[in-house]
């Protein structure tokens, strides 16, 4: 069989682009309020964590649009600080993603961790451990939760299908997981046609990788500009100009840190990770500066209703 036919019938009859985009065009798309990027601080695990991060936000009058929650599980919470949590989000406007449960390497499963079993994906395991999620994700809708993050394609099309179906309220929103392992127009374009609200691409994407991307979905990305040692831990911020301009609409993830096991798990001192709420909120104060100085004309605004704040109780 020719090549030619097959790279025909790409070009011709689907929408991905056939290679990278080098010629890193300008995104058409921006968020519904009219901003090229938004800013998403991880990790905030405890209302303590919220809070600091708050008092952070005001002394730098650094806007704060989306706080990607309880990384370690929304099972650590009691339901008094998980209705807590989501009144102080409302306060401030904050979009949350929670993470029901846990599902790095310290659930009961162990082969995330093993040399090798990086190559896994972080997919929930078993069907116990989807009823898990299921019921942890109930316990946050009655909290007044209304974001969460989605490890895997499975699950998320479940989820979107009972939202169509009027099982869970309209409103919910779901972000897909960097761990769902996707990199490419393709698996950009699934995740958006099973009804994905934004994903998190693979964090070491160039610029070209983006942008192919873009040209293909119109879904909010969730690029990181600062990541964690133990991924890579490369800090972005002088492309964040160019971020914005080839991803938009897209949200600058902000995750710096040693490991993800060191921040998230049952055990870890809350001392490192309130120091990290503060820390990340000067991070994209950075980030902003960079964009700011770029005269590229980015836009940031507040945030509109498309923004899934918490409904608390």
């Amino acid at each position: 069989m020719s090549f030619d036919k097959i790279e025909k019938y790409i070009q011709e009859k689907t929408a991905f682009p056939l290679r990278d985009r080098y010629d890193l065009p300008t995104s058409k798309h921006t968020f519904p309020d009219g901003s090229h990027y938004r800013i998403e601080i991880a990790g905030m695990e405890t209302i303590e964590n919220l809070e600091i991060m708050t008092k952070e936000a005001e002394k730098r009058k650094v806007p704060v649009h989306r706080v990607i929650s309880t990384v370690r599980g929304a099972a650590l919470m009691d339901q008094k600080e998980l209705e807590e949590y989501a009144r102080v989000a409302a306060e401030n406007n904050y979009e949350v993603i929670i993470n029901p449960i846990p599902s790095r390497g310290w659930d009961n499963g162990r082969q995330y961790v093993t040399p090798e079993g990086y190559v896994s994906g972080m997919r929930l395991r078993g069907s116990d451990k989807v009823y898990e999620w299921l019921k942890e994700f109930d316990r946050c809708l009655e909290a007044g939760i209304r974001g969460f993050l989605i490890p895997d394609e499975g699950l998320l099309a479940l989820v979107t299908k009972m939202r169509e179906d009027g099982v869970i309220p309209d409103d919910v929103r779901f972000k897909v997981s960097v761990f769902a392992g996707h990199g490419s127009p393709l698996g950009g374009k699934l995740l958006e046609d099973m009804g994905a609200d934004s994903f998190n691409p693979l964090g070491d994407l160039t610029l070209p990788m983006l942008a192919s991307i873009r040209s293909t979905v119109k879904l909010p990305l969730d690029v990181y500009v600062s990541l964690v040692e133990s991924m890579g831990g490369f800090q972005r911020f002088h492309e964040c100009p160019d971020i914005a301009r080839v991803s938009a609409p897209v949200y600058f993830k902000i995750e710096p840190g040693r490991t993800e096991g060191e921040m998230y798990n049952a055990w870890v001192d809350n001392g490192l990770i309130n120091h990290l709420a503060a820390h990340r909120v000067k991070i994209a104060q950075i980030c902003i500066e960079w964009v700011e100085r770029s005269g590229l004309g980015l836009v940031m605004k507040e945030g509109g209703d498309d923004l899934s704040v918490p409904k608390p109780v």
